[in-house]
C-alpha cells in the first residue's frame, strides 16, 4: 500500500515537472514574441516580468528542477515580482495608470524584503510575511479594480477579460500566496498535490498571454483610449464605420447626441445602463454603438469629453471667476473635487485653477 502510494507520488512529481516545463518553455518563446511584436508600449514591461517571474516560481518551486545555487537569488527575485507585474499589466490593459506612490511603494517593500531575507537577516521569518502580505493585498487589489471598473468599460473583449482575469490570478497567485502565508512554507516545501495544481494554473495563465499574443488582440494590447484631440477629430471628419450606421443605429445616434447636448451628462453617478434606460434602448446597443462606431473604449472617457469641454467654457468665463472650482465640478456631475482634478489634468494637463489663470489673462 504505501509503495502504491509511493508510486502515485513519483508520477504526480514527473508529470509536474513535465507541466512546469511547458510552462517555462512557453514562457520563454512568448517573452520573445512580446519584444519583437507590436504591443503597445506601456504593456511590454509589465507583461515581460509576468512571464520571467512566472518562470522563476516555476524553478523555485519544484523539487526535482535543480539549478546552480547562485542562480536561486536571482529566480526568486523574479517570483516575488510575478504579483506586482501581474497588477501592473491588469491595471494598464484597463487603461488604468498605477498610482506612482503605489507602484514605487510595492517596488521598493518587494524589493528590500527579497534584499533583507538574503543578504541582511537569513534566518527571520518576518520578510516571508511582508512579500506574502504584499502580495496578496496587490491580488486583492487586482480583482477591485477588475470588478468595480467592469460596468464602466465599452470593449466587450475587456469586459469579459475583467471577470475571468481576475479569478484565475486569485486562484493561482492569491491561492498559493495564502497556502504559504497560513502553513509557513516557502516554495519547494509544498504538497505534490499542490504544487501540480499551482503548475496547472500558472500553465493556464501562460496560454492566456499566447493566445492574446499569438493573435495579437488589438482591442487588449494595441489599442488604447484615444486622446481628446484624435477623439474630436473622429467625431468631426467620421470614419468609416460610422458611414455604415444602420437606420437603428442612426436613430439611436441621434436620441444620444441630443441627449448629451441637452445636458444629461451632468447627472451625477450616471452611467451606461442608466443612460440606456432614459434613451429607451438595451444596454448592449448603446455599448456597441459608443464604443464600436463612436470610438470610445470607456463610458467615463465618453461622459469627461462633454464634462470637461463646458467646464473649459466657465473656467474661461470672466463673468464666472468667482464661482468655485467645487461648484463646477458638482454641477457636472462629479461627486468631489479629486476625480474632476484628475479628469480636468489628463485632457488638459493643467489644473483646473492654473488653466483658469492662464485664460482669464489671455483676455
Amino acid at each position: 500500500m504505501a509503495a502504491a502510494q509511493a508510486r502515485k507520488a513519483l508520477m504526480l512529481t514527473q508529470i509536474d515537472v513535465v507541466v512546469r516545463l511547458v510552462a517555462c518553455g512557453a514562457s520563454l518563446l512568448l517573452l520573445v514574441l512580446l519584444l519583437t511584436g507590436d504591443v503597445r508600449r506601456g504593456l511590454k514591461l509589465p507583461l515581460a516580468g509576468l512571464l520571467i517571474g512566472s518562470t522563476g516560481y516555476l524553478l523555485n518551486s519544484s523539487s526535482l528542477i535543480v539549478y546552480g545555487a547562485p542562480a536561486r537569488p536571482w529566480t526568486e527575485l523574479a517570483s516575488i515580482f510575478t504579483p506586482f507585474f501581474t497588477w501592473l499589466f491588469a491595471l494598464r490593459v484597463f487603461e488604468r495608470e498605477p498610482p506612482r506612490m503605489a507602484s514605487w511603494g510595492a517596488v521598493a517593500v518587494l524589493g528590500g524584503s527579497w534584499f533583507a531575507g538574503f543578504f541582511i537577516a537569513p534566518h527571520t521569518n518576518v520578510t516571508f510575511y511582508i512579500i506574502h502580505l504584499s502580495g496578496l493585498v496587490l491580488v486583492a487589489d487586482l480583482f477591485r479594480i477588475a470588478i468595480a471598473g467592469r460596468a464602466d468599460d465599452l470593449v466587450e473583449q475587456r469586459r469579459s477579460l475583467r471577470l475571468w482575469f481576475p479569478l484565475l490570478v486569485a486562484a493561482q497567485a492569491g491561492g498559493i500566496l495564502a497556502f504559504e502565508l497560513v502553513t509557513g512554507r516557502g516554495s519547494g516545501n509544498h504538497d505534490p498535490r499542490a504544487q501540480f495544481i499551482n503548475a496547472l494554473l500558472i500553465l493556464a495563465l501562460t496560454l492566456f498571454a499566447g493566445k492574446a499574443l499569438l493573435r495579437t488582440e488589438p482591442e487588449l494590447l494595441v489599442r488604447a483610449e484615444p486622446s481628446p484631440a484624435e477623439a474630436d477629430s473622429q467625431s468631426e471628419l467620421g470614419t468609416s464605420e460610422a458611414d455604415d450606421l444602420s437606420p437603428s443605429e442612426i436613430v439611436l445616434k441621434d436620441k444620444l447626441e441630443a441627449a448629451m447636448n441637452a445636458g444629461i451628462y451632468r447627472a451625477p453617478g450616471l452611467t451606461i445602463a442608466g443612460l440606456a434606460d432614459r434613451l429607451g434602448t438595451p444596454e448592449h446597443r448603446l455599448r456597441a454603438l459608443i464604443n464600436r462606431r463612436m470610438g470610445h473604449r470607456n463610458f467615463s472617457a465618453y461622459l469627461n469629453r462633454y464634462r470637461i469641454a463646458e467646464a473649459k467654457a466657465l473656467l474661461a468665463d470672466r463673468d464666472k471667476v468667482d464661482l468655485p472650482v467645487l461648484t463646477i465640478a458638482m454641477d457636472l456631475g462629479y461627486n468631489s473635487l479629486p476625480p474632476f482634478n484628475r479628469a480636468f489634468r489628463a485632457e488638459t494637463g493643467q489644473t483646473p485653477t492654473d488653466y483658469r489663470r492662464a485664460m482669464i489673462g489671455q483676455n
